[in-house]
């Protein structure tokens, strides 16, 4: 009898085995991938307070507890660390870029070494790059053109010349488009990845654009701009503007940075809901991600949010101010410290799945749309 009740038990335990690995790869996860937050820092202007400087990295299996920091370059010519402007994995070649307002770099996953870092002239922003990790879109620091580069080198393919204000990025998951934000121009303005030129464009929107998402089938962008507590949807294949939101309830006040009220949104990678930030009154609104876009709550959070995203599985959130948040009950569940349990807070992270000690899935820094994908 005994030896029955010790068989069930461990069927049992291997029947959750079974389903928890089937979970993960209906999700999408490798099973028995661990799953990392990887934060660059200083993510918030060059504010060393939030963090200190390098990629400090978060186990989020294990309540987010930190477990390293990762040494990286980047600085500027006084030998202080610089503003991070961007992150970004190319899986292929084992390697995380960060971005600077002077340069690039490019750091091996596994050995944990800069591998090459470049300065740029016209500096760097925001970049994104191409799903088979090969190719990189760079903006220029606020200067009208984006390079293309190429990620194994750091060498420029070409340049492109947009508008007047070079700022963020998003490669599209198909490889066929990419989105390049100007922060002095009313349109969302998409290239070409096998030309390597300007095709199409999407607005007018009501005002400059800044932070923006899509849909990971690239029909729909959501779009925050200049002056606006809110944000507007864009229909990319039509190329027009599709609606204005303004987030009910709360006043749009002064920012201590970025100077527009909502810079930061995001969409749930299940494409449900819209996650926006309110810089003012230190805020997270969620909307419905589906027309007429209701206005479901609102989420305190301990600083002035500035950007927005997802893990990869849709179950946390994570806002700049260093909050991580259960995406369905909304609660805050923890909150990023350091190595001295400082508080830590960026507006450039992005999750990396790792198998021992190779990477083998990547996360986005934007809250961009995973729906099938």
């Amino acid at each position: 009898m005994k030896r029955i009740f010790f068989w069930l038990i461990f069927l049992q335990i291997g029947l959750i085995h079974a389903g928890n690995a089937q979970q993960a790869r209906k999700a999408g996860e490798p099973a028995g991938a661990k799953r990392y937050l990887y934060v660059a820092t200083p993510g918030i202007r060059d504010y060393l307070g939030y963090g200190g400087h390098g990629l400090l990295v978060f186990d989020m299996d294990h309540n987010h507890r930190f477990v390293k920091r990762i040494a990286t370059g980047g600085l500027h010519p006084n030998g202080k660390p610089s503003n991070v402007k961007g992150v970004a994995v190319s899986l292929p070649l084992n390697s995380i870029f960060v971005s600077t307002i002077e340069g690039l770099q490019r750091i091996d996953l596994t050995t944990e070494k800069v591998v090459w870092e470049k300065a740029f002239e016209g500096g760097c922003d925001r970049m994104a790059i191409s799903p088979d990790g090969r190719i990189m879109y760079l903006p220029s620091l606020e200067k009208g053109f984006w390079n293309i580069v190429s990620c194994e080198t750091g060498d420029i393919l070409k340049k492109i010349n947009v508008h007047k204000r070079a700022h963020n990025t998003i490669y599209g998951a198909s490889g066929n488009a990419v989105y390049m934000g100007d922060i002095a121009s009313p349109w969302l303005h998409i290239a070409d990845p096998k030309t390597h030129g300007l095709t199409r464009k999407v607005g007018p929107f009501a005002n400059y654009v800044r932070p923006f998402t899509i849909t990971a089938d690239e029909s729909r962008a959501y779009i925050t701009v200049d002056s606006l507590l809110g944000f507007e949807v864009g229909d990319i294949q039509k190329g027009t503007k599709i609606a204005h939101i303004e987030v009910e309830g709360w006043e749009r006040g002064p920012v201590r940075r970025h100077g527009n009220p909502s810079h930061g949104i995001g969409l749930t990678p299940d494409e449900t809901e819209i996650w926006l930030c309110d810089g003012h009154n230190m805020r997270m609104h969620v909307f419905s991600a589906k027309p007429p876009y209701q206005q479901l709550t609102t989420i305190p959070v301990q600083d002035m949010p500035g950007w927005v995203m997802f893990s990869m599985d849709g179950r946390y959130a994570y806002p700049s101010s260093g909050e991580v948040i259960d995406v369905k009950t909304r609660r805050i569940i923890s909150t990023l410290k350091d190595e001295f349990h400082n508080n830590v807070a960026s507006e450039k992270m992005v999750e990396i799945q790792f198998t021992g000690s190779k990477p083998v899935r990547a996360g986005d820094q934007f809250g961009v749309g995973r729906a099938g994908k």
